[in-house]
């Protein structure tokens, strides 16, 4: 579904950011990006749908080559690809309605756009959306008038609207409290198994990756220094992408949270809706 191969990303100053990544991510499948800031998380989501250039290098989304296309071709290539920001990156003084509508800018014309006039069926599937991430009642509140988790589902909303097949998610949790980080992911993922989403998500906290999703890939100086199942990240394992670090200590707490955030699991909505 998604592959690449040696990718490379060099800036000017010499760094390197890449080190001829190799990846594969299959239909439906969530994977967790981890790693020690610097390691190159974000600059390896934001080469896949090249807001930044690869150096060198193939992103292959199916049977297209990315790093290939023209910018028109690009432009239509992104409509596949939900992008979740870490700052929510939402208009402040446009209704929720408007933001997640925005998500079907490069469907519409340019004077459709202009005036924010979209067809009715992306109407009728941004309240669909709304009322499942529990936001249906704040459609017409602007955005500025939310909290974080409020946005962060805003932006969910925003990405699923264009119908990807990939979301591309660059730490959704990072500006929330921990409650409210798990009930982001607990969404996130509940909703790519409902699509048959894949998707990639950069995230800092090692506990929620544990928790949440099927595979992660730890980077370190810009290279895969793990590729694998949630339970295989022992500390050790830890220790080598990050360094020191109690590690069985940290997860266990986080765990021992969501069980009695959620003692029978799963995503308890209304809870979800009044804490967010």
């Amino acid at each position: 579904m998604l592959r690449l191969k040696k990718l490379v990303k060099t800036y000017k100053t010499g760094d390197q950011a890449l080190k001829a990544v190799d990846l594969e991510i299959p239909q439906g499948q969530v994977l967790a990006l981890i790693g020690p800031s610097g390691a190159g998380k974000s600059t390896l989501i934001r080469c896949i749908n090249r807001l930044v250039e690869p150096s060198s290098g193939e992103v292959w989304l199916e049977d297209t080559e990315l790093t290939s296309l023209s910018s028109g071709g690009l432009r239509r290539k992104r409509r596949e690809m939900g992008m979740i920001f870490q700052e929510y990156a939402l208009v402040e003084r446009l209704t929720v309605m408007e933001n997640v509508l925005s998500g079907r800018l490069g469907y519409v014309g340019f004077w459709r756009s202009f005036t924010r006039r979209y067809p009715q069926e992306s109407v009728d599937e941004a309240f669909r959306l709304l009322d499942r991430v529990g936001l249906l009642a704040m459609a017409d509140k602007r955005a500025d008038e939310l909290s974080g988790g409020q946005r962060q589902r805003v932006g969910i909303c925003r990405a699923l609207i264009q119908n990807p097949k990939l979301l591309l998610v660059d730490e959704p949790t990072a500006s929330l409290d921990p409650k409210t980080s798990r009930q982001i992911m607990r969404l996130i993922c509940e909703l790519c198994e409902e699509r048959g989403l894949a998707a990639i998500i950069n995230i800092h906290d090692v506990a929620l990756a544990k928790m949440f999703v099927q595979r992660v890939v730890g980077l370190r100086f810009g290279a895969i220094e793990f590729d694998g199942r949630p339970e295989e990240l022992t500390p050790d394992v830890l220790t080598a992408i990050y360094g020191e670090e109690d590690w069985e200590a940290t997860i266990e707490k986080v765990e021992d949270e969501d069980e009695v955030d959620h003692p029978h699991g799963g995503f308890d909505e209304k809870a979800g809706v009044s804490a967010l």
